[in-house]
C-alpha cells in the first residue's frame, strides 16, 4: 500500500492527465531526441486518460505501472516513472462504459464549453456521457469534455472493437506513413517500431505486448515461406545472437512497413538488399485468421 492508500489492486485509480506532447516534441533539440533513444531515457508513453497503478511516489515523481501495456517487466504491465503532476486521481467508477475512441491520427478535445482543450492521439479512449448527433459528451480526467462524433467511433470497451484482418492492420498503418520516429513513442505524434505494431493491433481489436522483444515471444510463430500481410517481423541487432532490437508489419511482395529510426520514419520498404534482411530472425501473427 502506498503513502496515499491506494493498493494495488486499484487498477483504474489513476489516470495519465494533460501533458501537451506536440509542444515537448517540438522543443527538444536534436541532440535531447538523440539521448532519449541512444541512452534510453524514455521507455515508452501514457496516452490521454490511460489507467496506471502507483506503486511508488517519491517527491515529484510517481513509480507506476502502464496496465494496458503488457510487458515481461512486471506482470501487471509495464513500469516506469512518470512526472506525478501527470497523474489524476480518480474513483473506481471512472471507466463506465460505453467509451469514445479517436479514430483519426489526431483529433480536438474540447472543454465543457466547447471550446479547444487539448489534441489527443489516434487510440486515446475516454468514458461516455453523452451522445448527440454532432457531438459526444465524455468524462476525463479534468472534467467533462466533447468530441466531434465525427473524429470518434463508439464502443462498449476497448475490448470490444472488432478483430481485423491482416490487411486491416496494415490499412491502419498506412495513414502514418512519413510519421517521424520517436523513440518510447506510442501516440500518432510519434512512434517507436514496436509502439507502431502494438497501436495497429490495439486498433484492429488484439492486445499485445508493449515491447518487440516481447512480441517475439507471443502469438503464432510462421515461417519466412508462409508470411502473410499484417505479420510482424522480427530483427536481431547483432546477428546469430537473437538479441531482438526491431520489429516491422509485413506489407506483401517482400516488404514491410514499419518505423525507421532514419529520418524518413515510418516508411514501406523492400527487404531484399536492405540493411535488414540478413538480421530477420521471427515472424508472428497476432491477427484472426479467416477460417476457409
Amino acid at each position: 500500500m502506498d503513502r496515499f492508500g491506494i493498493t494495488k489492486s486499484h487498477r483504474s485509480s489513476w489516470l495519465n492527465k494533460t501533458c501537451i506532447i506536440t509542444k515537448w516534441y517540438d522543443e527538444l533539440t536534436k541532440k535531447q531526441r538523440d539521448h532519449l533513444c541512444y541512452e534510453k531515457r524514455v521507455q515508452s508513453q501514457l496516452l490521454y486518460g490511460e489507467e496506471v497503478i502507483v506503486d511508488q511516489i517519491e517527491g515529484k515523481w510517481a513509480k507506476i505501472i502502464a496496465v494496458n501495456q503488457p510487458s515481461k517487466k512486471d506482470e501487471r504491465g509495464y513500469p516506469g516513472w512518470v512526472p506525478l503532476t501527470q497523474l489524476k486521481l480518480v474513483s473506481q467508477d471512472w471507466r463506465e462504459p460505453p467509451i469514445a475512441l479517436v479514430t483519426n491520427e489526431q483529433t480536438i478535445l474540447y472543454d465543457s464549453n466547447k471550446l479547444p482543450f487539448l489534441e489527443l492521439s489516434y487510440g486515446t479512449y475516454l468514458p461516455v456521457l453523452k451522445q448527440q448527433e454532432s457531438w459526444i459528451k465524455v468524462r476525463t480526467p479534468e472534467g467533462e469534455g466533447w468530441f466531434q462524433a465525427k473524429n470518434i467511433k463508439v464502443y462498449n470497451s476497448i475490448k470490444d472493437l472488432p478483430q481485423g484482418n491482416g490487411q486491416s492492420i496494415v490499412k491502419s498503418a498506412e495513414q502514418f506513413l512519413k510519421l517521424p520516429y520517436f523513440w518510447g513513442g506510442m501516440s500518432a505524434f510519434g512512434y517507436d517500431c514496436s509502439g507502431f505494431a502494438y497501436t495497429m493491433h490495439k486498433m484492429n481489436g488484439y492486445r499485445i505486448p508493449r515491447d518487440a522483444s516481447d512480441q517475439a515471444l507471443q502469438g503464432k510463430q510462421v515461417a519466412f515461406n508462409e508470411l502473410k500481410i499484417g505479420d510482424l517481423l522480427f530483427f536481431e541487432g547483432d546477428i546469430g545472437k537473437g538479441n531482438i532490437n526491431h520489429v516491422g508489419i509485413y506489407y506483401g511482395n517482400g516488404q514491410m512497413i514499419h518505423s525507421s529510426i532514419s529520418s524518413t520514419g515510418i516508411e514501406v520498404i523492400s527487404l531484399a538488399g536492405s540493411r535488414y534482411e540478413s538480421k530477420l530472425c521471427e515472424a508472428r501473427r497476432y491477427y484472426q485468421e479467416e477460417s476457409t
